[in-house]
């Protein structure tokens, strides 16, 4: 097992190890594949986000945590998405309510919701997948759902494929245009939430070992 490798960031959120340009923000500890999340915690994580763009794999990977961890998963698309893809008023109300409880897991993501969310988490697992492995998930999860009319959040399904000729804010336009928005996560998280432990998985090999080794720890 490598010992966790503090990372920091310049100015521009590239993230550096060991020895390199002066840093203005320092992020720590960031934990790989192989690393001990139980001991850098100091205990089993009980509050836990899943960073990634859209596509990546969060609410799978949250969803096998909670089963893991015996945490209560809430995806926050649910709590987001009213009927007709509308905002929910209550969206906030209810992320201030899921973060006060005690044991949960949940995804990274909407801007007004991250600070909340980061504030109370201990552990976030952030996948950061190359892009085309990426846009392949999330091309074949979009065929999959608006072939078989799958319902997603409150009534909503995805619309017809063609659409992405004519909406700009089609789901694969926007995975796409978003492919990097996350390149500086660990100079925001320096800045923002400096406690946070945070997981970095680089490939799909990398999510599939360290699941496998947090369950073999779990029993």
């Amino acid at each position: 097992m490598s010992a966790p490798e503090p990372a920091t960031a310049d100015v521009a959120g590239e993230t550096h190890g060991g020895t390199g340009p002066a840093r203005t923000t320092v992020l720590g500890p960031v934990l790989g594949p192989d690393d001990d999340v139980v001991a850098a915690l100091g205990e089993r994580p009980h509050r836990v986000l899943v960073a990634g763009t859209s596509g990546a794999g969060k609410t799978t990977l949250a969803g096998r945590l909670a089963a893991l961890w015996d945490l209560r998963y809430t995806e926050l698309d649910g709590l987001y998405h009213g009927p007709g893809w509308t905002p929910r008023p209550q969206f906030l109300d209810e992320v201030r309510a899921l973060v006060a409880s005690d044991r949960w897991v949940s995804e990274y993501q909407y801007t007004v919701a991250r600070p909340l969310l980061a504030e109370r988490a201990q552990l976030l697992v952030w996948l950061d997948l190359p892009v085309p492995v990426v846009m392949h998930q999330v091309v074949r999860r979009t065929v999959r759902r608006s072939l078989r009319r799958l319902e997603l959040w409150n009534g909503n399904v995805e619309p017809p494929l063609w659409t992405l000729l004519t909406d700009d804010d089609h789901i694969l336009r926007w995975a796409w245009q978003t492919r990097r928005k996350l390149a500086d996560l660990p100079e925001r998280l320096a800045r923002e939430a400096p406690h946070l432990v945070v997981v970095r998985l680089r490939s799909r090999r990398e999510v599939e070992r360290w699941v496998t080794a947090q369950a073999a720890q779990a029993r």
